[in-house]
């Protein structure tokens, strides 16, 4: 899940005061590695705990069946999740390439922001058009459905089978942070950081295998930091679009 964007100059820095978890919502396996890990890799680095969700194992994403990708890709991702210091990973049985939104997505999702209590969440926009170009269908998805689980799993009456069936109580996430969106805030990034967020994609070592096209993760990585640094007045950094779901605006 890219977050390169074009940006307005001087970006202010997003306020991480009472932030103590922060919960990344995507559709596959690698998602989190294209920017978001960086940001990753800075929080856990300050003691803020990160989990992801993934919402298939991108089974439908390499050039081998299914029964062997999935499996596959889910190692590659606990690896690179060890690599930003990521170590709540959950991924959920959707199907890879035809993931839908709807109310199964909505209520899976919002079981884990109840389960995980994130103070952020991190999802895409769910917009067709993003700064790299036509989003993915299951991005697109993703992103739709995690915005209105962050209200779902804030709400006892919507989806009421959690709490009852599960003892899951609702959960009000104070921040939403989107990738894919016009961005109003930033996540100043460290060379360490850096080099962590590199390392986090090589992992996906037979997925990238599998991308011949597929740019070293070390040729563009830093150039992208770089590139939404600019925005920030900052060597590297992450931009998001915050948006408070909770509490004084």
């Amino acid at each position: 899940m890219d977050a390169r964007h074009d940006s307005p100059a001087s970006l202010p820095a997003f306020d991480e005061t009472g932030i103590r978890r922060v919960l990344v919502v995507v559709a596959h396996p690698d998602d989190p590695e294209y920017g978001t890990s960086a940001a990753v890799a800075e929080w856990t680095a300050r003691g803020i705990e990160v989990g992801y969700l993934l919402l298939t194992s991108g089974e439908a994403g390499m050039q081998r069946p299914p029964e062997e990708a999935g499996p596959l890709r889910a190692e590659e991702q606990r690896r690179a999740c060890s690599e930003v210091g990521v170590e709540h990973l959950t991924i959920l049985e959707f199907t890879d390439g035809v993931l839908e939104y709807g109310l199964e997505l909505r209520r899976a999702i919002a079981r884990e922001i109840r389960r995980f209590r994130p103070d952020a969440v991190v999802t895409g926009s769910g917009e067709l058009f993003v700064g790299w170009g036509v989003d993915h269908a299951d991005h697109r998805a993703a992103g739709l459905a995690a915005i209105d689980a962050v209200r779902d799993a804030d709400n006892r009456w919507v989806f009421p089978e959690l709490l009852r069936d599960e003892d899951l109580a609702p959960w009000g996430t104070t921040w939403l942070l989107l990738t894919g969106s016009e961005p109003t805030h930033a996540v100043a990034i460290g060379e360490a950081s850096v080099r962590r967020a590199v390392a986090s994609l090589t992992a996906h070592e037979a997925y990238l295998a599998d991308l011949p096209w597929h740019p070293a993760p070390a040729e563009f990585i830093p150039e992208m930091l770089r590139e939404m640094g600019s925005a920030a007045g900052a060597p590297h950094a992450v931009c998001f679009r915050a948006l408070r779901m909770r509490g004084e605006a």
